[in-house]
């Protein structure tokens, strides 16, 4: 494997000159990856718009926005980091990403047993069975953008620098700031952190970002797709047309089952058996004495 050319073997002092050092300082890495990744999304939405009439681009193009994104943290890491991309690695990757997706399925489903079971949750009729398919492109873009973003840009090169408890801390709050608009409040803030401690953690436990992708999936696909349930203050409508009533620390609000108390205590366990987990098998790096 090429070594990484931004880590500076700690003790030694750095001798690159100054725009390299500036290039090379983790906040303008992670500038640099995220932009390879954005603009390349964004120009291929206006060129489909451009080109294309609205009845053809209905959710396909949102398959190739996960291509996309994919493709550009790959070149970014392949050819400005000069490093093997193993995270995003093909051996294997099936079957990281099906144990995420597992995960996240049955997170969803320990979530929204005792809501069922204690009335806040009913299914109100029968929805479109199309709507299983219609979603996947969406609920891929958001789970594979997002997790590129977090746990491949910013924790991953954060961690690198600073060690992983500061770069859980960095991308916890930003995975929740980047949550921030629209009906999100103190609860769903919570249960936002605590989700992206177990995304995180599961990512450190593989350093295989297909893990945490196939959680994420599985986890909005499940409440949107399936049981109609409101994901991120987002509006649902899947197969099975649920209704959530009661009080909003329990039902989530116009925010959804991401603001529920037993979503909370779900993630938060979560989290906290993942993240014990990684502990124990080492998986934590230390703050390194000069990073850059």
């Amino acid at each position: 494997m090429t070594p990484n050319t931004f880590i500076s073997e700690p003790g030694k002092p750095d001798t690159k000159p100054l725009l390299r050092r500036v290039v090379s300082h983790p906040l303008m890495r992670m500038l640099a990856a995220s932009l390879a990744m954005v603009l390349p999304l964004t120009l291929s939405f206006a060129l489909l718009q451009a080109l294309l009439p609205k009845e053809m681009r209905v959710a396909w193009p949102n398959l190739l926005a996960a291509l996309v994104c994919l493709l550009g943290y790959w070149t970014y890491a392949n050819r400005v980091e000069r490093r093997e991309v193993t995270e995003l690695s093909a051996p294997g990757a099936w079957a990281s990403w099906a144990r995420g997706a597992g995960l996240g399925l049955l997170l969803g489903l320990i979530t929204l047993g005792p809501l069922w079971a204690l009335g806040v949750y009913r299914i109100a009729g029968m929805g479109d069975g199309l709507s299983l398919i219609k979603q996947i492109p969406e609920m891929t873009l958001v789970a594979v953008m997002e997790e590129l973003l977090i746990r491949g840009v910013i924790f991953r090169i954060a961690e690198q620098a600073w060690g992983s408890r500061r770069a859980l801390c960095l991308s916890t709050l930003l995975f929740v700031a980047a949550h921030l608009p629209g009906e999100i409040n103190p609860m769903g803030m919570l249960v936002t952190a605590a989700a992206s401690l177990a995304f995180t953690a599961a990512y450190q436990l593989s350093r295989s970002l297909w893990s945490p992708i196939g959680m994420h999936f599985a986890w909005n696909y499940l409440f949107s797709a399936v049981f109609s349930v409101p994901v991120s203050g987002h509006e649902a409508r899947g197969w099975l047309h649920g209704a959530m009533s009661g009080p909003t620390w329990l039902s989530g609000g116009a925010y959804g089952v991401e603001a529920s108390a037993v979503a909370l205590l779900v993630w938060a366990l979560a989290a906290a058996l993942l993240l014990r987990k990684a502990i124990a098998r080492g998986k934590f790096m230390p703050r390194l004495k000069r990073p850059i």
